[in-house]
C-alpha cells in the first residue's frame, strides 16, 4: 500500500496548477461535467497505465521531444476543431460517444510527456510495482481534477457559449503552442519568424471560427450557459 499511497500524494502535488487542470476546466465548459469526469478517468487510466507498465522504456523507443510536438500539434488541431465546431450543443446531445471521447483523447494527449505521468514512471521504477502506482497515479489525477471540473462547469453557466467556445479554443492552442516553442531551432526563436508562423495560423482560426458562426447561424437562437 506504500506505494499506492505515495503515487496519490505525488501526483497530486504535480497536478496542482498544471495545464490538464485547466484543461478539465476547459472541457467542462463545453461538454456535460458528468462526460467529462468520465473521460477525464478513462484517459488517466490509460495514461498512468502507460506510464507504470510501459514508461520506463518508452524513452529508448520514442524520443520525448517526438511524443511533445505530436501532442502539442494536436492541441493546436482540437483548438481550430473547436472554433469551427460552433457553439451549439445539440450534436453533442446526439451522440452517446462524442463529448466521451473528445475528452479521452484530450486527456490523454495532455498527459503525454507530462511530469504526472513522469512521476508514475519514477515511482513504478522505485517500487518495482506496477499495479499500486497506476491506480495511485489515477487516483491522485481525479483528486486533483474531479473539483477542477465541478468549478468550470459551475463557472460557465454564467456565460454565453460563443466565449466559452472563444477560451476553449485559445486554451487548446496556447497550450499547443507553448509545447511547440521548445521544439523551435534556436535560430527560430526571434520574432519576424514567429510572426511568419503564427500568421498562417490566425488565418486558419479566422476561417474556422466563421464556419462555426455560420454553424450557431443554422442552429437557431443561442442561449446563455449550459444545462
Amino acid at each position: 500500500m506504500t506505494a499506492y499511497w505515495v503515487s496519490v500524494a505525488f501526483v497530486v502535488l504535480a497536478e496542482m496548477g498544471d495545464k490538464t487542470q485547466l484543461l478539465a476546466m476547459a472541457l467542462a465548459c463545453r461538454y456535460p461535467w458528468r462526460k467529462v469526469l468520465l473521460g477525464v478517468f478513462a484517459g488517466s487510466l490509460a495514461s498512468h497505465l502507460v506510464a507504470a507498465a510501459v514508461g520506463a522504456y518508452l524513452p529508448s523507443l520514442v524520443s520525448e521531444g517526438l511524443l511533445q510536438g505530436g501532442a502539442s500539434l494536436s492541441f493546436v488541431l482540437f483548438g481550430l476543431w473547436t472554433l469551427a465546431a460552433g457553439s451549439d450543443r445539440e450534436e453533442d446531445r446526439s451522440s452517446r460517444y462524442g463529448p466521451f471521447v473528445t475528452v479521452f483523447l484530450a486527456f490523454s494527449l495532455a498527459e503525454l510527456g507530462d511530469k504526472t505521468q513522469l512521476a508514475s514512471v519514477a515511482l513504478s521504477a522505485r517500487f518495482g510495482s506496477f499495479l499500486p502506482v497506476w491506480l495511485g497515479g489515477t487516483t491522485g489525477m481525479m483528486i486533483a481534477n474531479g473539483p477542477a471540473v465541478l468549478a468550470g462547469a459551475a463557472f460557465c453557466r454564467r456565460l454565453p457559449r460563443r466565449i466559452l467556445r472563444l477560451a476553449s479554443a485559445a486554451v487548446f492552442i496556447l497550450f499547443g503552442l507553448l509545447g511547440l516553442y521548445p521544439l523551435l531551432p534556436p535560430e527560430w526563436r526571434t520574432v519576424p519568424v514567429a510572426v511568419a508562423l503564427l500568421l498562417p495560423l490566425l488565418g486558419l482560426s479566422w476561417v474556422a471560427y466563421r464556419r462555426g458562426e455560420s454553424l450557431d447561424g443554422t442552429a437557431g437562437p443561442e442561449k446563455d450557459g449550459f444545462s
